[in-house]
Order: structure tokens, then sequence, then C-alpha cells
């Protein structure tokens, strides 16, 4: 009785241990500096674009990797996110003050950007079209060399830029 009261005792103790474990692990913020597709950030006087920066790794990606005409979260993990920190224009368009999710549906002639009302999201995999607050379209072009990691710049217009591989896309925020 002895021996399986002890072998009870150990098999409690670790089970609590490895719960514990577990916990302790879940709890813990992951770097995401340390993923294949880094974060980064752009910030501007009134908003603030986050995130992730696949690599073309000899790919081809737009018309393959990323499909024309479908919704891409404008990166890689999490959706892109852009934060108006007050209304703002968006290629002459209104857009509320809020954070969002930035996606884009490449195209060969045109692009649609989204701007849509489910921030938090992984991916594209979600997302709800009547969720958005805004798309513009513009025109995509050619990027005077190989953009190896997808990159989003602004200018100090307040041009947006989108770029990766060969293609850029652009809007202007006010």
């Amino acid at each position: 009785m002895r021996n399986q009261s002890l072998k009870f005792l150990l098999l409690f103790m670790w089970a609590v241990l490895v719960s514990a474990g577990a916990f302790a692990q879940a709890k813990m913020p992951e770097d995401k500096s340390k993923r294949p597709s880094p974060p980064a950030t752009v910030t501007a006087p009134n908003f603030v674009i986050e995130y992730s920066r696949p690599s073309v790794k000899g790919r081809k990606i737009f018309g393959e990797l990323e499909p024309y005409g479908k919704v891409w979260r404008a990166g890689a993990n999490e959706a892109t996110t852009f934060e108006a920190k007050k209304d703002l224009k968006i290629n002459g368009q209104a857009l509320p003050a809020g954070t969002y999710a930035l996606f884009a549906i490449p195209g060969e002639q045109e692009w649609t950007i989204i701007f849509n009302k489910t921030a938090k999201q992984w991916g594209a995999f979600k997302y709800d079209e009547k969720q958005d607050a805004l798309r513009v379209k513009v025109k995509p072009s050619k990027t005077p060399q190989l953009v190896e990691q997808f990159t989003i710049s602004v200018d100090k217009a307040g041009t947006v830029t989108l770029a990766w591989e060969n293609t850029q896309a652009a809007f202007a925020v006010k």
C-alpha cells in the first residue's frame, strides 16, 4: 500500500510540474525577431504600420506565391496592421481614426488596398469583406531592382509604398 501511495504521489508531483512548465511556457512572450519573416514597424506622424517581412528566396512572388486576384495579408504571419492616429484621407478617401488590418489584392494592372476593421487576425485566412472600412485602387509598377525582403516605406509626402520582388504599389496618406 505504501508503494502505491508513493507512486501516486510521485505521479501527481510530476503532473503538477509538467502543467506548471507548460503554463509558464505559454505565458512567455514569443521573440518575433527570430522568425523567418521578422517584424518591422513604419512610423509616420499620423499613422503606424506593423508588419512581417518575408523574403523572395528565389521564388516567383506575385502571380504565383501570392496569386493575382486573391486577398493577401501584405506581409507574413499576423495580418499587417495600420493604426490611424486621427481621421485620414487615403488616396482622397476618408479613413476614420482606428486600427485596421491592411490587406491587398494584387493584380497585374491594378491592386486593391484594403483597410479592414478586424485588425488582429492571423494572415488573411478569416478575412471578411463585410468588415472593410475602405478599399482603394492603385496601379502597381516595377521596382528599379529586386526587393528581396518585403518592405513597406513612407516618404515625406505621406506616400506609403509596398515593395517586394520586382513589384511595388503605393497609396497616399494625408
